[in-house]
């Protein structure tokens, strides 16, 4: 198998060639179709997330074909499309784990992040934790969907059933969510880096009802508030632009620091949460229902070997929605 590998924090991704590995009880090995290029792959590489496994092959937007099954996996086979999320293991022991909450797991393995990813030719998986995909729709397609998809479906769940709903930061997650906003009959209001008039011309295209940039008040006050943009400054701005009881969902896993603000913005029971990963369950409920909303991805495909370029151009924000890499 080849891989894009990070050796050193900061340093650009190796292509490497590796031994072909066999899944272990209770796994699986997938041939990589597609894999998604994640904002959190770049915190990975630029180490802002504590404790890497270094080295470490970085992905977990991941889908392809089931090719080696481990002993003890009897729902899955041979051939059959699945997608691999970020989280790719949990106890199912500690507190959180026994009450429903595995995206809060005190012992859990990242994909791409504290076991190897997807920017590969193969892979290999917890089989508890890759969802059959069916046949339906493209690779390239269906992998942003396994964590700018599935992210954003929590995040939109704890936002609430306003429907006024503002997203900062229109990248690969909100342009997705807008589209589950608009099938669920929401209000999208799409926010931008300040002058990006491509990016707010591309969020009314897919049914935003108004978008300007993160420095301008939307135009009616918002029921919720999803932030996608790794600005801890944000954080204010959106309280401000929410209603009486409204709420600000911080949907990334690393952001900048968050600046003091009054007390008045938080009055009034706004509230202010965080998303941390998913559950098995927001990914079958989620993937369940993509058919139906007609989600259309918007992707740029790059060769396995240019994941530096594809990285560079994320930083960069040099193209819209999410790339993908494509062995």
């Amino acid at each position: 198998m080849h891989a894009m590998v990070l050796h050193k924090i900061g340093a650009p991704l190796e292509w490497t060639e590796l031994p072909d590995r066999r899944p272990g009880r209770g796994e699986v090995r997938v041939r990589v179709a597609a894999c998604g290029v994640c904002r959190t792959d770049l915190h990975v590489v630029d180490g802002e997330l504590p404790e890497p496994k270094v080295p470490i092959i970085p992905g977990h937007e991941i889908v392809g074909r089931i090719d080696a099954i481990g002993p003890g996996v009897d729902e899955l086979s041979v051939g059959e499309r699945v997608g691999i999320p970020w989280l790719g293991h949990t106890c199912d022991v500690c507190p959180y784990c026994r009450s429903g909450r595995e995206n809060l797991c005190d012992a859990p393995v990242f994909t791409g992040y504290t076991r190897d990813g997807g920017f590969a030719t193969a892979a290999i998986a917890d089989a508890r934790f890759a969802f059959p995909l069916g046949d339906a729709g493209s690779d390239v397609a269906l992998a942003p969907l396994l964590c700018a998809g599935l992210i954003g479906w929590r995040a939109l769940a704890l936002a609430g059933d306003g429907n006024a709903l503002g997203l900062y930061g229109f990248g690969a997650a909100a342009h997705i969510v807008a589209q589950v906003a608009r099938w669920q009959g929401r209000t999208v209001y799409a926010f931008t880096r300040p002058g990006d008039a491509g990016t707010q011309t591309f969020a009314r295209s897919l049914g935003a009802t108004w978008a300007g940039g993160s420095d301008e008040a939307p135009p009616v006050p918002l029921d919720a508030a999803i932030i996608f943009a790794t600005a801890g400054d944000l954080v204010p701005v959106a309280l401000k632009a929410v209603r009486k009881g409204g709420r600000v969902v911080c949907a990334g896993i690393h952001m900048s620091g968050i600046p003091g603000f009054p007390y008045r913005l938080l009055w009034e029971e706004r509230r202010l949460v965080s998303v941390a990963n998913l559950t098995r369950q927001d990914g079958l409920d989620f993937l369940r229902l993509v058919p139906r909303m007609g989600i259309v991805t918007t992707t740029t495909r790059y060769p396995l070997d240019r994941a530096n370029e594809a990285l560079a151009d994320l930083r960069a924000g040099r193209f819209k929605g999410a790339a993908v890499l494509v062995p």
